[in-house]
């Protein structure tokens, strides 16, 4: 029996925010100061990161 779809998108952010968690739980300076370095980057460096995650993890899901 096939799940519905929204279930598996729960299951992935379920997924995100156990990794997520990881970085500050393990390393919290570390989580911190990388915190404090994004914060002071440019407003278009920022999109120019998040528009780059967003095609790998695409691709990543076109390869899965």
């Amino acid at each position: 029996m096939d799940t519905p779809i929204w279930q598996d998108v729960v299951r992935a952010f379920a997924l995100v925010l156990v990794l997520e968690g990881m970085w500050p739980f393990a390393w919290p300076s570390r989580w911190r100061n990388a915190l404090l370095r994004v914060a002071a980057q440019e407003d278009r460096m920022l999109r120019v990161f998040g528009l780059a995650s967003m095609i790998c993890g695409l691709i990543v899901l076109q390869l899965v």
